[in-house]
């Protein structure tokens, strides 16, 4: 992968994590970057002040491949499997059974914020997110070209 697929690649994956879903023209490079609508509770505003963007992924939108927002359970298995890697075994044990009692975003967050595992997390969860994009990028290049 060239140093422009990897940007590419970065930008959509730290967009995600910021809760936005993204939508990438793989004929122009373009990336769009619209905030999940599901998680606000003015959805209407929203799609009015992104009709522009909206617009022109629905006007081209076989050239666009979208890239939605991860499901809980998807960040949670990303939780998983941060601790299931961490050789500090007494925070390992730890954010183990964080994961297992209630609030288990919350807490682990906390826990990892009040730690010096935090760099650490952070970019095990981009290198993740980076994964998937390119799992989803690939799939959706594949697929866009049986459609020609």
């Amino acid at each position: 992968m060239d140093n422009s697929q990897k940007n590419i690649v970065k930008e959509i994956a730290e967009n995600l994590d910021c809760g936005n879903n993204c939508y990438y023209n793989s004929k122009t490079n373009e990336i769009v970057t619209i905030p999940n609508f599901s998680n606000t509770s003015d959805e209407q505003k929203l799609k009015e002040f992104f009709r522009d963007d909206l617009n022109k992924i629905n006007d081209h939108k076989a050239d666009f491949i979208k890239f939605e927002v991860l499901e809980s359970f998807e960040s949670f298995k990303i939780m998983e499997r941060f601790s299931e890697q961490m050789t500090d075994e007494k925070f390992k044990f730890k954010l183990r059974d964080i994961l297992e009692k209630k609030k288990p975003f919350q807490n682990f967050k906390n826990t990892i914020d009040q730690s010096d595992f935090s760099q650490e997390w952070f970019d095990f969860k981009q290198n993740e997110l980076e994964k998937i994009v390119e799992i989803q990028l690939e799939r959706g290049k594949a697929s866009a070209q049986q459609n020609l």
